[in-house]
C-alpha cells in the first residue's frame, strides 16, 4: 500500500465518520481538530492525535480536510499554522468539504506551487451513509491522483464518480445540495396538504415512496420529520451556506434562478428563527407553525441508520 499514513483535519459530524472508515481499512490515521474533545472516540479506536497541523503533516502522505465552510478550509490551508507551510512534493491534499469552486481552484494552485498534489472529493448521501461507509463521493482532479486516492476513498464510500478537473466536484456537490434542499421544502408542503385533507401520514409516506414523486430526500428526511426528531445530522447554517454557493454560481453565469432566490429567503428565515445549529429539516416547522399542525406519524425512526453492510467502494463507470 503506497499511502499507508493518512491525516484527517476536521472531526465534526461527518469528518469523524470519514476518519473512522479509514481506520477500519487498516490505515494509520493521524487526526487534528481545534477541539480535542471531538477526537476521543477515534483515539480509542486507534487514531493518533496530533497537537498541530505541522505534526499531522509529518506523519501523513495523504491529508484530508472536512470542514464546515470555505473560510475554515482556507484557514486550515493558508493560515499562520496552515498546511501549506508544511507540505512537500510527497503530499497529496484531498478536500472533502462542500466548498466554493473558485476557492478550491485558488487553494489548489497555491498547494501545487509548494509541490503538493491536490484532489477534491466531496461526499453526498447523508450522515447515516457516512457512518456505514456507503456514502457517495464526487471526485475531481488529475486522473493519476484519482488512481492514487481511490483505495482510501473506497474505504469511505461506495459509489465514487470521477468528475474531471478541480472545481467540477465542488460545483456538482453544490448543485446536488440545492436539489435536496428544494425537495425538502416541497415535501413539507406536500405532507401538510395530506394532513389537512385528513389522509394518514404513514399512508402518505408510502404513497410518495412508491410514486413518481419519490426521492432520496423523501425516503430519508421525511422519516425524521414524521418521527419529530428532525435529526438528519445537517444543520441550518450549512444548508444556508450551500444555497449561497448555488446562488453565487447562478449569478456568475447570469442564470435567472427565481426558485433559488426564494429558497434562500425561506432558509435564511429558518436560520434566524431556529438558530444556526438547528437541523436543516427544521425548516418544515415554518409551515407546521403557520398551519398549527404537527406532521407526525407513529413508527418512524428518530435517527437514520444505513442497514446495508459496509462494502469496498467502486468507481462508477459512465
Amino acid at each position: 500500500m503506497k499511502d499507508k499514513n493518512i491525516g484527517c483535519i476536521g472531526l465534526g459530524n461527518v469528518g469523524s465518520k470519514l476518519a473512522n472508515s479509514i481506520l477500519l481499512g487498516n490505515y494509520n490515521v493521524s487526526i487534528f481538530d481545534l477541539k480535542k474533545t471531538k477526537a476521543t472516540k477515534l483515539i480509542n479506536n486507534g487514531a493518533y492525535w496530533c497537537n498541530s497541523i505541522e505534526e499531522l503533516s509529518k506523519r501523513s502522505s495523504i491529508i484530508i480536510t472536512c470542514l464546515p465552510s470555505p473560510k475554515a478550509v482556507s484557514t486550515a490551508i493558508t493560515g499562520q499554522n496552515g498546511l501549506i507551510n508544511f507540505v512537500t512534493k510527497n503530499h497529496l491534499w484531498i478536500e472533502m468539504s462542500t466548498t466554493d469552486e473558485n476557492e478550491m481552484i485558488r487553494l489548489s494552485k497555491l498547494m501545487n506551487k509548494k509541490g503538493a498534489e491536490v484532489f477534491e472529493a466531496p461526499i453526498t448521501g447523508g450522515q447515516h451513509r457516512a457512518t456505514s461507509g456507503n456514502i457517495g463521493i464526487l471526485a475531481a482532479g488529475k486522473r493519476k491522483n484519482f488512481k492514487r486516492v481511490l483505495p482510501i476513498l473506497s474505504e469511505i464510500g461506495y459509489d465514487i464518480l470521477y468528475c474531471g478537473k478541480i472545481g467540477n466536484a465542488s460545483t456538482l456537490k453544490v448543485i446536488t445540495n440545492y436539489l435536496a434542499s428544494i425537495n425538502l421544502l416541497a415535501l413539507g408542503e406536500a405532507l401538510m396538504v395530506s394532513k389537512k385533507y385528513g389522509i394518514d401520514l404513514n399512508t402518505t409516506y408510502h404513497a410518495i415512496r412508491i410514486s413518481s414523486g419519490n426521492s432520496f430526500v423523501h425516503e430519508t428526511e421525511s422519516q425524521v420529520i414524521l418521527s419529530g426528531s428532525y435529526d438528519v445530522g445537517f444543520t441550518m447554517d450549512l444548508v444556508c451556506k450551500d444555497l449561497g454557493l448555488f446562488d453565487k454560481l447562478t449569478d456568475k453565469f447570469n442564470i435567472p434562478a427565481d426558485i433559488s432566490k426564494l429558497m434562500n429567503k425561506i432558509f435564511l428565515k429558518g436560520l434566524e428563527k431556529y438558530g444556526s445549529k438547528a437541523f436543516s429539516t427544521s425548516i418544515v416547522k415554518l409551515i407546521e407553525e403557520k398551519c398549527n399542525e404537527n406532521l407526525r406519524a407513529p413508527n418512524f425512526p428518530k435517527i437514520l441508520i444505513d442497514k446495508k453492510s459496509r462494502k469496498k467502494g467502486i468507481e462508477v463507470k459512465i
